[in-house]
């Protein structure tokens, strides 16, 4: 042992060199780094875990959640090995309306969120090409062709304040109503809530009243009178208990009168957060597949709930041949004003129409 003026230090003499001197504060900050190392050693460090919030406005016992939502948080949840965990939150339970459900992902009140699109016109533009009058006549076709332009024109852009999940759309859109709808001139006078913001515009070009309103606030509309009818497919009808409050319903042959966009996105700090293991059990549950997924299972819950209104003894209108090419010419406003709007943002709404139809056109199950 020998003494400095500063504290004592261990004198080493390495074979064949000079001395080496350690000073207290070095020989701490060593012996720190060794205890480190081999509490390291002796026990692996902790895995993260982490629990995610994952809200939407349906009753839990709906289609979406029942098949699409909580599906695919199982499948999260099992893949993860128990490290990720998935609170399902139905009906708005983590409060607000299902239009602010976006700005919650965004904001992180909630960390993962199913919404419609159309519930914030304006601030996704480019998805409305999926909802245009007669434009989709298959649910997995335009889900997939949804997810494709996602990637390529939106996810940068439009989506870039967000992680999204997965994007698809329902079956076939249909009329509810109380009074029987067979053409375009059924529809005058008659107050009609719209899904979306094309929805609508569609409605208001047909001679009726748009009234906007979510989902859950349709049945207590019709109850009361404050809509004589509403657009939504048929899958929902059941839970919303459409059938039982009007009679009347009309669909289509060929291309729907409409769908409606979703998506199911994730607050993005969230998922940056995570241990990139995690990020890939989200990932590899997620996008492309996935989205065709939902939108499958969506289209494929309509014949139930068809069903079940037809059993009812309702009334149900299928609109066909020469009668469908009349309402595709009274949509046809509906178009023009959309393609003005979306040059109006600087974006080309006719080459995006040509390449939704054309990836449509290509897909095969």
């Amino acid at each position: 042992m020998i003494k400095d003026k500063r504290c004592t230090v261990i004198v080493a003499r390495p074979m064949g060199g000079r001395p080496m001197k350690f000073t207290r504060k070095s020989f701490l900050g060593m012996a720190g780094a060794i205890a480190l190392a081999a509490g390291m050693g002796a026990a692996p460090a902790m895995a993260q875990d982490v629990t995610l919030r994952m809200h939407q406005f349906l009753p839990a016992q709906a289609n979406v959640p029942n098949l699409i939502l909580y599906p695919w948080a199982d499948r999260v949840e099992a893949a993860s090995e128990g490290r990720i965990k998935i609170e399902r939150y139905a009906s708005m339970q983590l409060g607000g309306s299902p239009p602010e459900l976006m700005d919650q992902a965004i904001d992180g009140v909630a960390d993962i969120v199913w919404t419609v699109v159309g519930y914030t016109p304006g601030r996704f533009p480019s998805t409305e090409v999926f909802e245009l009058p007669f434009m989709m006549n298959n649910a997995r076709a335009a889900s997939s062709a949804y997810w494709q332009m996602f990637e390529k024109h939106m996810k940068d852009t439009e989506f870039k304040d967000v992680k999204i999940l997965g994007t698809w759309v329902h079956g076939p859109g249909v009329i509810h109503s109380s009074e029987a709808v067979e053409t375009p001139a059924d529809m005058a006078g008659l107050k009609m809530r719209g899904g979306s913001r094309l929805a609508s515009v569609l409605l208001e070009k047909l001679g009726s009243t748009p009234v906007g309103m979510p989902v859950p606030a349709i049945p207590e509309a019709l109850s009361k009178g404050v809509v004589d009818g509403t657009t939504i497919p048929w899958e929902v009808t059941g839970a919303l208990k459409v059938p039982e409050l009007v009679k009347n319903h009309t669909e289509f042959d060929g291309e729907a009168l409409y769908t409606l966009t979703f998506v199911l996105a994730m607050n993005k700090d969230k998922f940056d957060s995570l241990d990139p293991e995690l990020q890939k059990v989200i990932e590899d549950n997620s996008g492309l597949e996935f989205s065709i997924l939902a939108g499958g299972t969506m289209a494929d819950s309509d014949g139930p709930s068809r069903k079940a209104a037809a059993d009812a003894g309702n009334n149900i209108v299928t609109v066909s041949g020469d009668g469908v090419q009349v309402w595709k010419d009274a949509a046809q406003p509906v178009y023009a004003e959309w393609l003005a709007d979306m040059e109006s943002k600087g974006i080309d709404g006719q080459a995006l129409i040509d390449e939704a139809r054309s990836l449509m056109n290509s897909y095969s199950e």
